[in-house]
């Protein structure tokens, strides 16, 4: 069965491995086939998140024919404090739905 595992290092850096595997075989031994722990010291098969078609997984699912096993990098900000910042940052006024206030709209239509 033939599969894909891709791994982002960075952002907007895709590497992804093509792997014909044995039927039954699981995320797992996927990742291990594929030489992503060697290529990057980082990673440890352990600690690592993944997923299938963007929905996550663990390491002992089961693959299909044509799945495409992603290994996800942990956040480096939590996505609230990042919110919190860029609206501390742009203000009210700029942000949401009162960014462009249309003259003679009412509450909350902006556009």
């Amino acid at each position: 069965m033939k599969i894909i595992v891709a791994y982002s290092p960075a952002p907007r850096q895709v590497r992804e491995w093509a792997l014909d595997i044995p039927n039954c075989s699981s995320a797992k031994q996927a990742v291990e086939q594929c030489g992503v722990l060697a290529e990057f010291a980082d990673l440890a098969l352990d600690t690592l998140n993944v997923g299938i078609w963007g929905k996550r997984y663990g390491l002992n699912h089961k693959l299909e024919d044509n799945d495409r096993v992603e290994i996800y990098r942990p956040l480096r900000v939590d996505p609230k404090v990042a919110r919190r910042e860029r609206f501390t940052s742009q203000g009210a006024k700029r942000a949401g739905l009162f960014a462009d206030k249309r003259l003679g709209a009412k509450a909350g239509y902006g556009g």
